[in-house]
């Protein structure tokens, strides 16, 4: 794994969290860039979750969604006890997570921020997340991304 540390790694290994990191190769500017990982992983589409960075009454809020699904802002709003959601700004979620677009992880963010991640995470052993960077994904238990983020869980995927 030389050469493969990032901040949300470091967290997982810090913590003795078993993890398994996966490679893969996708550009980052393809359509559907979620399900494109999926595919080249040879996992289901509702087991690899994308991080979203979004601001909730002026808040940033992480929500964390299987790539086929989209985000419902209004019950992203209502799961923290919001009136009004809509996705941050690039530049702002990528200074404030310290991660670029494509490898925005929900792990080892530089700001830790409050954290939803969607019920349908529970029903599998294990699921994907970014790991930090374009190219790698972490596959993790979802009781231990749920702890590691502090995180709630709500219907927030459509």
């Amino acid at each position: 794994m030389a050469g493969q540390a990032t901040p949300a790694i470091a967290v997982l290994v810090r913590q003795r969290i078993d993890h398994r990191v996966h490679a893969y190769s996708v550009d980052a500017d393809t359509p559907n860039y979620g399900v494109a990982v999926a595919d080249a992983l040879g996992v289901d589409h509702t087991r690899l979750f994308k991080t979203l960075v979004t601001d909730v009454d002026g808040s940033l809020t992480v929500a964390v969604v299987p790539v086929a699904s989209e985000l419902n802002l209004k019950a992203l709003a209502g799961a923290v006890g919001g009136k009004r959601a809509t996705l941050a700004d690039r530049a702002l979620a990528e200074k404030t997570t310290g991660y670029v677009r494509g490898g925005i992880s929900p792990l080892g963010q530089r700001k830790r921020l409050p954290t939803v991640i969607d019920e349908s995470v529970t029903g599998h052993e294990t699921v994907y997340v970014s790991a930090g960077r374009r190219g790698l994904q972490v596959e993790l238990k979802p009781a231990d991304l749920i702890a590691l983020t502090d995180a709630i869980t709500a219907r927030i995927a459509t």
